[in-house]
C-alpha cells in the first residue's frame, strides 16, 4: 500500500510537470502561485489513496487528481476575490498580489486547465468521470451561491447550512474518493461507500474549519482568525448561537453582526459570546457525530483494515489539524 507521503510526492511532482504556455504570463503566474502553495493537497491524496484499494499501481489516477486540485485552487482563487480574503495558506491572496480582473481570468483558465485533465481518460470510464465532475462541480457552484445568500439574511436554519456544506465542501471530498475508486476498478457498492465517508468527512472538516476560524492560531491556520467573524458568515457557530442565546445575548449578537467599523472588539465581543454559550463544544460534538458516520462507511468498502488505514488515519488527522 502506498503512504501518505508517497502519495504527496506523486502530487507534487504532477503539478511540477504541468505545462504552460509562455504567454500572457500575467495570467498563468497566478495559476503557478497558487498551486505551488503550501496547501495540504488532501483531495487529489484522496483520489490516489481511494485507487490504490484496487489497485497498486495509482498512476492512472494522477491525471484525475490533478483534476480536482487544479478545480479545487480554482475555487479557492474566486472565494477569495468574493470574500475579499487578504491570506490564503499563509501567503498573499492572488486577487490581492495581482488584481481582481486577474484572479477572475486566472480562475477561469484553471477551471479549464482542470477540464483537460478530467477528458485524458478514454472508454467507458470517460462519461462516468465527466458526468461525476459536472455534477459535482455544479454543486459546488450552489454551495458557494448559497454561502453568499446567507451573508445578507438575518436567519439561517442549521438545515439550510449543513446542506450548503455539503455543497460547497463535502461534494468534492466524496467526488475525489470516488473517482479514484471508479479508477481503479471498485464495484458501484464500494464507490458508494467511498463517496458516502467522504460527504461525512467534508462535513466534519467543514465544521472543523469554522472552529478553527475563530479558535485557531493564525500563524499555523494561515488565514486571519475571526475572519468569519468580520464577514457576517452563517457558520455553524453563529447559527448554533443565535439558537440557543438568550434574548439579551441574542441582541448582542445581532447589534455586533451589525457593527462593521470596529474589527478587533467585533471579534472579541462575538467570540465571547461564543464562550459564554459554550459554542466550540456543540460544534464538536456535531463535528464528531460527522466523523463517526464517515467511518462507519469506510467500514463497509471491502478493502481490508489494513489497506484502508491510511485513509483511516489521514480522516483522524483531519479532525485533529491545527490549520
Amino acid at each position: 500500500m502506498i503512504t501518505f507521503s508517497e502519495v504527496l510526492t506523486v502530487i507534487e511532482q504532477g503539478i511540477h510537470h504541468i505545462q504552460y504556455p509562455n504567454q500572457p504570463c500575467r495570467l498563468y503566474l497566478p495559476i503557478k502561485y497558487i498551486l505551488s502553495s503550501k496547501g495540504k493537497k488532501i483531495r487529489p491524496a484522496l483520489t490516489l489513496l481511494a485507487c490504490n484499494l484496487y489497485q497498486e499501481d495509482v498512476s492512472k489516477a494522477v491525471d484525475a487528481a490533478l483534476a480536482w486540485e487544479i478545480f479545487h485552487n480554482f475555487t479557492l482563487m474566486h472565494d477569495d476575490l468574493m470574500d475579499n480574503a487578504d491570506k490564503r495558506r499563509g501567503e498573499t491572496s492572488v486577487h490581492k498580489k495581482w488584481d481582481n480582473n486577474t484572479a477572475i481570468l486566472s480562475g477561469d483558465t484553471m477551471l479549464v486547465l482542470a477540464y483537460k485533465y478530467i477528458s485524458r481518460y478514454s472508454g467507458e470510464k470517460l462519461p462516468i468521470l465527466l458526468n461525476l465532475f459536472n455534477q459535482t462541480t455544479t454543486e459546488i457552484f450552489e454551495g458557494q451561491e448559497y454561502d453568499m445568500q446567507f451573508e445578507t439574511r438575518s436567519e439561517v436554519t442549521e438545515e439550510e447550512y449543513l446542506n450548503m456544506i455539503r455543497l460547497k465542501t463535502a461534494v468534492m471530498i466524496g467526488a475525489c474518493l470516488k473517482t479514484g475508486a471508479i479508477i481503479g476498478g471498485a464495484d458501484e457498492k464500494d464507490q458508494s461507500k467511498l463517496y458516502e465517508f467522504g460527504i461525512n468527512l467534508g462535513l466534519a472538516f467543514q465544521i472543523q474549519d469554522d472552529i478553527l476560524d475563530v479558535y485557531g492560531d493564525s500563524s499555523v491556520f494561515g488565514k486571519n482568525i475571526g475572519g468569519d467573524i468580520l464577514c457576517n458568515k452563517k457558520t455553524f457557530l453563529l447559527i448554533s448561537a443565535l439558537n440557543v442565546a438568550n434574548q439579551s445575548q441574542k441582541a448582542e449578537l445581532l447589534n455586533w453582526l451589525n457593527t462593521n467599523n470596529r474589527p478587533e472588539e467585533k471579534i472579541n465581543a462575538v467570540t465571547a459570546l461564543y464562550n459564554q454559550l459554550e459554542i466550540k463544544n456543540k460544534a464538536r460534538k456535531r463535528m464528531d457525530e460527522y466523523y463517526e458516520k464517515a467511518i462507519t462507511a469506510l467500514d463497509q468498502v471491502k478493502a481490508s483494515q489494513e489497506e484502508k488505514k491510511t485513509l483511516k488515519s489521514l480522516a483522524e488527522e483531519l479532525m485533529n489539524r491545527k490549520s
